[in-house]
């Protein structure tokens, strides 16, 4: 049995060689980001992949309820569980520059540890759940969940937030994207 990691041979994407359907998705990228990450460079390759994670992943931004710094608590904890040291590398940044999420939280989770802060911790938890048991938690995890402050609204957003991160991890995994210079001071190995 290969039990060899697969490696695509799909190259990245640029502004100077993308398609009618991949030119407006970097370009919205440019724009926004002031850059093309790497890995939206990669995951470019299927439109519908890139569009349907921007779509997702602005509606969690923006819709979810999640305070900034809930929401890379989730990311990070997707990232980590999936072992997507893309992901975990760029939300760390983020949670670092953006979000302003305490280092200690983002570290506890990156390490595998429990984060002190127990709403957040009981988020991250609940998170790990819902990754682990393919969205079928128990009446008693949705309780503690709720218990520690979030509403059965917030199991969707965190649904959603699966959905998004396996486009993205799972399209990093294929193509091993390379984490961007600006996001590897906060570089994460799995191993």
């Amino acid at each position: 049995m290969d039990n060899q990691k697969f490696k695509t041979s799909l190259n990245a994407v640029t502004l100077d060689n993308a398609n009618d359907a991949q030119k407006p998705l970097l370009e919205t990228s440019q724009k926004q980001m002031g850059m093309i990450p790497n890995m939206y460079a990669n995951m470019v390759n299927s439109p519908g992949v890139m569009e349907t994670y921007a779509v997702g992943y602005d509606r969690f931004r923006k819709n979810s309820g999640f305070s900034p710094v809930e929401q890379e608590v989730v990311f990070v904890t997707i990232s980590v569980e999936n072992g997507c040291e893309y992901c975990a590398a760029a939300h760390s940044y983020i949670a670092d520059n953006v979000s302003k999420v305490p280092v200690e939280v983002t570290n506890a989770i990156r390490d595998g540890k429990q984060i002190e802060d127990a709403k957040l911790n009981a988020l991250a938890t609940f998170t790990r759940v819902m990754f682990d048991k393919r969205g079928n938690p128990s009446h008693s995890e949705v309780q503690a969940f709720t218990e520690a402050g979030y509403a059965e609204q917030h199991v969707l957003e965190i649904i959603l937030a699966l959905a998004v991160k396996t486009l993205s991890n799972y399209s990093n995994h294929i193509f091993g994207t390379e984490v961007d210079a600006v996001f590897s001071g906060r570089a994460w190995s799995k191993n």
